[in-house]
């Protein structure tokens, strides 16, 4: 893929990350904070794009949608914990497909434990754990529905 269409999906995908990541969201009042479906163009961000675009759409996109939905506070760790999520991702995908699952997976692992010990930190131990199971389930949501998008979105890529 030449360097437009690269920048131009960059840009594309980062958009789609921050309207996912805002539109459903189900807060956790323990820790101040939300899970959402977000995820999942992450990790197809990272598995499309590599890991530097990766990082740019998961990291910018999710920390865009936590400014615009009232969670300010929280940009910062997401734009580190998001974007390592979709650098992760991408660096396996550099290595192929067959181990593109493995990356998608390790990266999904990175954001519930980025968030997990972040929210340790700030609000203690029951929060934390309050929110483990959501964003268990939002790594997991991710990684089936970002890697089936991207089977089938590079199916009609190599097409074209």
């Amino acid at each position: 893929m030449n360097r437009s269409r690269m920048i131009a999906l960059g840009a594309i995908l980062t958009t789609l990350t921050t309207v996912t990541t805002a539109i459903i969201q189900i807060p956790i009042p323990q820790t101040k904070g939300y899970i959402n479906f977000g995820d999942m163009l992450v990790i197809f961000s990272g598995l499309l794009l590599g890991p530097y675009l990766g990082f740019f759409a998961g990291g910018v996109g999710s920390a865009l949608a936590d400014i615009l939905t009232g969670y300010g506070n929280w940009a910062p760790f997401t734009l580190v914990i998001k974007g390592l999520e979709g650098f992760i991702v991408g660096v396996f995908a550099k290595k192929g497909r067959k181990i593109a699952l493995l990356g998608a997976i390790c990266g999904g692992l990175e954001m519930v434990i980025g968030y997990f010990m972040i929210e340790y930190f700030l609000y203690g131990t029951g929060a934390a754990l309050a929110e483990l199971p959501g964003n268990i389930m939002q790594a997991t949501v991710g990684i089936i529905f970002g890697t089936s998008v991207y089977q089938i979105i590079h199916r009609g890529l190599k097409r074209t």
